[in-house]
């Protein structure tokens, strides 16, 4: 065999494993494209399964809710202590309140409660949904005339949209809490002046964004978790390979969400 046909033969896989990845990657989009217009569709049609919504917003919210406690609490605590040393730098430490007002609401809050929501929530639905589909559950439910999209994935999409905005505002309010409370162990802030000076600098737009972003980081993570389980296949070990996919690839598209909404909200501020 000559080097030139020794450099065809090797060089032919690649391109073809090459191609192969690039057609697979917007077959993926377009599959995920598909998955995501359909449930605007089915969202709108009877029957609406309340009753499943119900259970699944409370496994969300009671899944999550001791985490979100403890981290949020951490969080406003560690963040308050950290920035204390640089605004006594410039003799402004009465701003503590407002800075950890803009800090929890504008981004924290909303951000924290998505993150642990997508390693929580957007796992188990991954590995449940995943779990139903290789032992052929979801056929099943197919062939007994229930349609197990608008049944398994709307239900837990509108869990989600409807649970981690809750979520979100409790996580708000943990974190100030802790805040609050260094505050007042240095300064012995009562709580009414505090909150009072954590809202003072925040405006209906920060509001607005703040929810906004956990509606869309919501939305997104039972999307993708439902996704992933729904499209699950070689066996259990498909089953762990959908939950650890929903888990990063639910994180990315937060990280990616909060930049562009961070993006238009500073626009619209600027305007």
């Amino acid at each position: 065999m000559t080097a030139d046909t020794e450099n065809i033969t090797t060089s032919a896989p690649r391109k073809y494993l090459f191609s192969k990845g690039i057609d697979g990657y917007f077959s993926d989009v377009y599959k995920a494209y598909k998955f995501t217009g359909r449930f605007f569709k089915e969202v709108f049609k009877t029957p609406w399964h309340f009753g499943e919504v119900i259970n699944q917003s409370f496994e969300v919210g009671l899944r999550s809710l001791s985490l979100i406690t403890v981290t949020g609490f951490i969080i406003g605590v560690v963040f308050t202590k950290q920035s204390r040393p640089s605004l006594e730098d410039f003799g402004a430490a009465s701003w503590l309140p407002s800075l950890m007002g803009i800090a929890i609401i504008r981004a924290l809050g909303p951000l924290v409660t998505a993150l642990i929501c997508a390693g929580k929530v957007g796992s188990s639905i991954g590995a449940e949904l995943g779990s139903m589909k290789v032992t052929e559950q979801i056929d099943a439910m197919e062939v007994s005339a229930i349609n197990p999209y608008k049944y398994l994935v709307a239900t837990r999409v509108l869990a989600t949209t409807i649970t981690i905005p809750i979520l979100s505002l409790y996580c708000i309010f943990v974190g100030l809490l802790g805040s609050y409370v260094n505050v007042h162990a240095e300064e012995s802030t009562s709580f009414m002046i505090f909150y009072k000076n954590a809202f003072s600098t925040l405006n209906f737009l920060d509001v607005f964004t703040s929810l906004s972003k956990s509606l869309i980081f919501g939305f997104t993570i039972g999307m993708v978790g439902c996704y992933k389980g729904f499209h699950a296949s070689q066996g259990t070990r498909g089953v762990g390979k959908a939950a650890n996919q929903a888990v990063v690839l639910a994180m990315f598209l937060v990280f990616l969400e909060e930049v562009v909404i961070v993006q238009v909200s500073n626009w619209i501020r600027n305007y």
